[in-house]
């Protein structure tokens, strides 16, 4: 038997108490207890060190680099890396923290010194088994992706992209409408001497690109996206390897795309969800829209699409380059605190304005091999209302706020076939059967 606790993000920033604030340490307890322990390493611990990017994930998250040792403390041995904040601080920033993990011998995945090395399976040995953890991200910024070693050449650092292929279907007389906007300004004749000039390509006839977007013309108007299917390929090599080689394999995936709501995730989340599982993955946990999604059973595996923020202390950032002072439109003359205040409009916007961001769920799963026995799930708070510097560190939910969490993720897995209902006692889901039905799973609680 082998249990494994799962997280979502960790934006953490100041000392967690883990093992000594009474609040909080009945989680953590639960967390240590385990085999092993997964989360999202949504900050990078650089010291600060680096080149700040023009292109931050939303704010430049760097942070000390002991945030690693605050979390090993909590119970957690396994890190996803690849995020829309990897690079915040340029190559330069990513490496050194890549030195900071790999000078603590922490099991990481997702970023890398070239892209196979990003792509690459970690392993975590437990005396109960070995889980191989493989990690992408498909939200981030143009060159934040790890580029590959040719024979002559070192490939970039950056992180293993789940690229996505987008097409937007409009109806024909929108279409055209777009066609006559680009003929008038030019843009179209921009485009058609990149290519004479050898510097863009023909897209095939259906398709009328335009500002980076892909047209076509259909009955209805929707937004396709699908994953990119080299890459889907590149990272399915490393799960069957990890399949090969480890007797629990776990598939990260940072994606901030949605499907009609925030809490929906995109449509092509879910066909890399199953291609992985196809391929040998036994859990996929999602993370990056900072609120909880669904949580689906296919072929016995959990799909858990996004679980959230884990650590909530993007307030507590202690330093700011000058492009988050622009990006913000405040001036220099305001410190980090300050300036998250002045953001958020006093909390009246922005996360602290929205409980969903500060709630989320602890999954624990309990793996026969590679076979699912039993799935519990702990509703936690992150403690909004309190002051800005005690908000964000995780605790156990309790009374209406653990029933308000359990229901609102049970309402979130219905539509997935996953039906949950809670222990009034014990504010848990406790799945114990798993019964088959095709392709899929139902899930029945007891």
């Amino acid at each position: 038997m082998t249990i494994i606790a799962l997280t979502g993000d960790s934006i953490i920033q100041r000392r967690l108490l883990s093992t000594t604030d009474r609040e909080v340490k009945p989680l953590f307890d639960i967390i240590r207890s385990c085999d092993a322990a997964f989360t999202n390493l949504e900050v990078l611990p650089n010291d600060f060190h680096g080149d700040p990017a023009l292109d931050s994930g939303g704010s430049h998250f760097g942070a000390p680099s002991w945030v690693l040792d605050e979390l090993v403390e909590a119970g957690f041995d396994m890190f996803a890396t690849s995020t829309n904040h990897s690079l915040d601080y340029s190559i330069s920033g990513l490496i050194y923290a890549l030195d900071q993990l790999n000078r603590r011998q922490l099991c990481h995945a997702g970023c890398g010194r070239d892209l196979e090395d990003a792509r690459q399976v970690s392993y975590f040995t437990t005396p109960s088994g070995t889980i191989g953890m493989v990690a992408c991200a498909s939200t981030f910024a143009r060159g934040q992706q790890a580029s590959r070693r040719t024979r002559v050449m070192q490939g970039r650092p950056g992180l293993s992209p789940l690229r996505v292929d987008s097409v937007y279907e409009i109806l024909h007389e929108q279409l055209e409408q777009i066609k006559k906007i680009c003929l008038d300004l030019g843009i179209e004749q921009l485009r058609r001497l990149d290519i004479d000039l050898g510097f863009g390509f023909e897209v095939s006839a259906d398709i009328f690109p335009f500002n980076g977007m892909n047209f076509r013309a259909s009955t209805q108007t929707k937004h396709l996206q699908t994953p990119n299917k080299q890459d889907l390929r590149d990272i399915l090599r490393w799960v069957e390897e990890a399949r090969r080689m480890s007797d629990i394999v776990l598939v990260s995936i940072h994606a901030h795309e949605m499907g009609e709501t925030e809490e929906d995730p995109a449509e092509f989340i879910t066909e890399f969800a199953y291609a992985a599982i196809d391929s040998g993955a036994d859990v996929v946990v999602g993370h990056g829209p900072h609120v909880l999604r669904g949580l689906e059973i296919y072929k016995q595996k959990p799909i858990f699409y996004s679980l959230g923020n884990f650590i909530g202390q993007n307030e507590l950032v202690q330093r700011l380059p000058a492009d988050s002072y622009d990006q913000f439109r405040v001036q220099d003359n305001l410190t980090p605190g300050a300036l998250y205040q002045k953001r958020t409009d006093d909390d009246r916007i922005g996360f602290p304005a929205y409980p969903r961001y500060w709630q989320t769920v602890l999954p624990i799963c309990e793996f026969e091999g590679h076979d699912l026995v039993s799935l519990t799930i702990h509703p936690v708070s992150l403690g909004l209302g309190e002051a800005r510097h005690r908000r964000g560190r995780p605790r156990l939910a309790s009374a209406e706020t653990a029933s308000t969490i359990l229901e609102r993720f049970s309402a979130l897995s219905l539509p997935f076939g996953t039906n949950l209902t809670m222990d009034g006692a014990t504010y848990k889901l406790v799945i114990p059967r798993l019964h088959q039905r095709g392709d899929h799973m139902h899930s029945e609680v007891q």
